[in-house]
């Protein structure tokens, strides 16, 4: 169109800088933004948002700086421009600064209040999702499918079974999506939801009664029945996968990180090998160190300590902190007290004191069930003398709609009081009948 007589006007501008977002053309998009401005003095909205969403899509620094930079120089802004830049900050993970642009919109639409509640659950913000959503309900916002597939990420994460259960049942018997098909994407958030929370059958009986399944469908199941423990199921299902056919329906990284990981803790060792070994030669998915780590994991489960190190030694990539840790677990399931202390000494090398700190616990409460107390002190003495602190283990429940969050050792929970009563109540009843835990309390103390 450049080489003809035609010129280019803004609408033919704004296609172009959104295909250049659509396909992660920055550059191209960047050296397009300059010609703009060279050939059209007055930009409009719809060019300047097309502008604003190139730059946002980054997830760079420099990416929602530019971003930023168009937005202020904006004249006229819709609403369209705002949540562009919304989910640029998001994509850059500056939550905080994203809730600052949502308060100061004029105007929210669906596509606002669910680019927040999606945005604050991939940023690990979960139960800001689940109150941003009950904000919409009250201020009678009308969400869609799309809402609820972002709820739904935010209840799989935090356990939140009832809302899970109210979404599910709104959709299937509300007035408000009857005339409309349910959309895949919210079928494979439902099952991720229920697998997650526990509710396998259910998960199940959301898959089966879908009418049309991609490979997120089947790869959500199959990682639901490997997650719960049911090996057996997770591998038939991922077989009916393999027979099942069609373009949309092959499995990928993440259906073989949950077909290993099922192998890996049913102990199906022959049967790791031979899907490790299919993986690129049947469906062309190069393995990642995440399957290598399902492989060590495997093998160190099953107490095969050679082949475990032999393919953690031969791998094409670095070992990083999950395959170690993955040989480390294996050596206190088998009391593999030699090689555990050399495979903690190589964390404690590469690793940040803090993120270290979880494996050298591991490691003392191996000496600890092999009595060996002197290499416990030992142990603990050098997580105290590098500065190494275990992160508090944190758990949720759900009660009456509430998600409750605990940390170990905490002391603001408002219920602080009746909580450590009851635990040392039923701690005490525990070892009334036979309970002995592997370390004190007093050695976990760091």
């Amino acid at each position: 169109m450049e080489k003809s007589t035609a010129t280019p006007d803004g609408y033919t501008y704004s296609y172009v800088l959104n295909a250049c977002a659509k396909g992660s053309l920055f550059r191209e998009g960047q050296q397009l933004h300059g010609k703009i401005l060279k050939k059209l003095p007055l930009l409009n909205v719809f060019v300047q948002t097309n502008l604003v969403n190139l730059y946002a899509t980054t997830g760079e620094d420099y990416g929602i700086r530019d971003a930023r930079k168009v937005f202020d120089e904006m004249n006229e802004k819709n609403v369209v421009t705002w949540n562009s830049l919304l989910f640029g900050y998001f994509r850059y993970g500056d939550v905080d600064e994203a809730l600052i642009i949502f308060d100061e919109m004029p105007d929210k639409n669906v596509v606002s209040w669910t680019t927040m509640i999606a945005g604050c659950t991939q940023n690990g913000r979960c139960q800001q999702a689940l109150a941003l959503f009950r904000m919409m309900q009250r201020r009678y916002v009308e969400f869609d499918q799309v809402t609820l597939v972002a709820v739904l990420s935010a209840c799989a994460e935090l356990g939140a079974l009832d809302l899970g259960k109210w979404i599910h049942s709104c959709v299937f018997e509300s007035s408000q999506f009857r005339n409309e098909p349910v959309l895949v994407s919210l079928y494979n958030a439902l099952i991720h939801m229920y697998a997650s929370c526990g509710e396998i059958e259910e998960a199940y009986r959301v898959f089966q009664g879908m009418p049309r399944r991609n490979s997120v469908s089947w790869t959500s199941i199959i990682t639901g029945f490997a997650k719960q423990g049911y090996a057996h199921e997770a591998l038939t299902i991922f077989q009916q996968m393999e027979s099942w056919g069609g373009n949309d329906v092959r499995p990928d990284e993440i259906t073989f990180l949950a077909v290993l990981f099922a192998c890996s803790h049913a102990g199906y060792v022959n049967e790791g090998y031979r899907y490790f070994k299919c993986m690129k030669e049947t469906w062309g998915v190069e393995p990642r160190i995440e399957h290598y780590g399902c492989m060590v994991d495997m093998l160190s489960r099953a107490g095969l300590f050679d082949e475990a190190v032999a393919l953690v030694e031969t791998m094409p990539m670095k070992p990083n902190e999950a395959v170690w840790g993955a040989l480390l677990g294996g050596c206190k399931i088998h009391k593999n007290v030699r090689l555990a202390s050399s495979v903690a000494q190589k964390l404690a090398v590469e690793l940040e004191p803090d993120r270290a700190a979880g494996y050298f616990v591991l490691l003392s409460n191996l000496y600890a069930t092999d009595k060996r107390w002197r290499d416990v002190v030992v142990t603990r003495q050098k997580m105290f003398g590098i500065g190494m602190k275990k992160p508090p283990g944190q758990s949720r429940i759900e009660a009456e709609g509430t998600i409750h969050s605990f940390l170990a050792s905490d002391l603001n929970h408002k219920h602080a009081c009746s909580v450590y009563e009851m635990l040392g109540l039923l701690t005490g009843q525990a070892k009334l009948q036979g309970y002995q835990p592997s370390v004190s309390e007093e050695e976990l103390i760091v």
